[in-house]
């Protein structure tokens, strides 16, 4: 069914549950590396593989992350809480169990806002919890990558037992066809959250940040929620936006065909941007959850849980609230640099010298252009905030003018140094020097006569041809200033 008809028919609920990666050096129960890459089973023991006798321990430098994000996520961290076991069998489970959280969380009630299209949602937080995370199946021979159609398996366990952390949502209603804008707000507005806390990476292409999707329908006017799928591991922004969008059409095209939405998980396929069914949809029950007998309940002292508070930075919406202030950005404006990701390297290049004004320019125009056309982040950009800013130095000296200092982008892009080295390499100063620029004024004036002889008369606005004939002789090195008053000076028009 197509997305408009589906809405006019049914109302969308979402609900979001990311699980995050922390990005401590030990693993959660174990003293494991956690680096990423790592050849296959090489950061492995036998606590997080589970082997016999093996007794894991509590990092408590994961409890202190994981508190961090509740603290920022507006919840309560409660005074008592304790780890179960999750009970399953997968290859890439060790244990055939996971240590998690199931009734009793350590942050529970949070919310996070998140704007679209100028109007505020409130996501509500229903619980953020700890666990450890599973190792990685790697499916070969087949086309998709997936156990379908594979010859073999392999497992990686080296992923097991990082600590991992799982945020999920209340029931998400009333967002009508923003629905997808909605939860792709809320998955970026929540990686920036993470990203500025320092606890996690959270690059969504190495899994340290991935997105759970459910979606459920019901009849407009209807009381009761549809049944929900649960779209497993979508690993882009955009596939957030995508998945939500490809689940209201099919399950709208299900119910008015009279069919049953079924409850279970499904894979988001990126290249069609459509998902497939995967297997039925566990109930708690299924997991035959049970108290993990080999760690102790946990109770934060307040006192503790207190100075994590005070450690916490300035978070983004605050901070994008002050940069719009400071840097005199307009609604839209704002939008454009959050968009662009370039809240923080705009901040870093007015901190080492620019105005904001030059440095929003430089990084919304022309970084901005190259990073699209190079397929990359703006972030990702060969080139430093202090490059940026020592370049906007430069056309502030008079050295460098727009169009040299886009040369000298292009030459620190290249690799071919900094700014200063690209500068004196491609002999790209300014020609400011009068006794230079004169002569080659004097050199215009008498190769374009016409031109010339109008601005003699009066009509000084044919200088305009004089001084762009001077920035062709000089590659664009002028002083277009500069040349301009030589030019009138030098016809009597000044």
């Amino acid at each position: 069914m197509g997305y408009d008809e589906a809405l006019a028919r049914y109302e969308p609920v979402l609900g979001l549950e990311t699980h995050i990666e922390l990005g401590t050096a030990s693993k959660m129960f174990c003293g494991c590396p956690t680096a990423f890459g790592a050849p296959p089973n090489t950061q492995v023991c036998p606590v997080c593989l589970g082997l016999p006798g093996s007794l894991p321990v509590t990092n408590r430098a994961a409890i202190e992350g994981i508190i961090r994000i509740g603290l920022a996520l507006n919840c309560s961290v409660v005074e008592w809480c304790r780890f179960a076991r999750k009970n399953y069998f997968y290859p890439d489970m060790p244990k055939n169990y996971q240590i998690s959280q199931y009734d009793e969380p350590i942050c529970i009630d949070g919310h996070l806002d998140v704007e679209v299209d100028g109007e505020t949602y409130r996501i509500e937080i229903e619980r953020v919890h700890m666990e450890e995370d599973t190792g990685k199946s790697l499916h070969v021979g087949g086309a998709t990558g997936r156990i379908h159609g594979a010859d073999h398996s392999l497992v990686d366990y080296n992923r097991a037992g990082i600590p991992l952390v799982e945020i999920v949502t209340k029931p998400i209603t009333a967002t009508g066809d923003r629905a997808p804008l909605v939860a792709r707000a809320y998955v970026t507005e929540l990686r920036a959250l993470i990203r500025t806390l320092g606890v996690s990476d959270v690059r969504m292409e190495e899994g340290s940040l991935r997105a759970d999707v459910n979606v459920s329908l019901m009849p407009r006017g209807a009381t009761e929620w549809g049944t929900r799928t649960e779209t497993k591991n979508v690993n882009s922004l955009r596939s957030v936006e995508r998945a939500v969008r490809s689940e209201i059409e099919r399950q709208g095209g299900v119910l008015a065909a009279g069919g049953r939405v079924v409850q279970e998980t499904r894979h988001f396929h990126e290249d069609t941007g459509r998902s497939t069914s995967g297997r039925s949809k566990e109930e708690a029950q299924d997991y035959r959850y049970f108290p993990e007998p080999d760690l102790v309940p946990m109770a934060p002292p307040r006192a503790w849980v207190e100075e994590l508070r005070a450690t916490l930075p300035e978070l983004p919406a605050a901070r994008r609230r002050r940069v719009q202030r400071e840097w005199g950005l307009s609604d839209l404006e704002l939008r454009d640099v959050v968009n662009a990701g370039a809240v923080d390297l705009i901040e870093e290049t007015v901190a080492a010298g620019a105005e904001p004004a030059a440095a929003r320019k430089w990084w919304m125009n022309e970084l901005s252009r190259r990073a699209t056309e190079q397929g990359v982040e703006l972030a990702e950009l060969p080139i430093t905030a202090g490059q940026v800013a020592r370049i906007q130095e430069l056309i502030t000296a008079g050295e460098l003018n727009d169009k040299l200092a886009r040369q000298v982008f292009e030459g620190v892009l290249a690799g071919e140094g900094g700014p200063d080295e690209v500068v004196a390499a491609r002999g790209l100063k300014v020609v400011s020097d009068d006794g230079e620029l004169a002569s080659i004024v004097d050199k215009v004036i008498a190769d374009n006569a016409d031109a010339a002889d109008k601005v003699r008369s009066g009509k000084v606005a044919a200088a305009g041809a004089l001084v762009g004939a001077v920035m062709k002789a000089t590659r664009g090195q002028a002083d277009a200033a500069r040349a301009r008053e030589l030019i009138l000076d030098r016809l009597g028009a000044s």
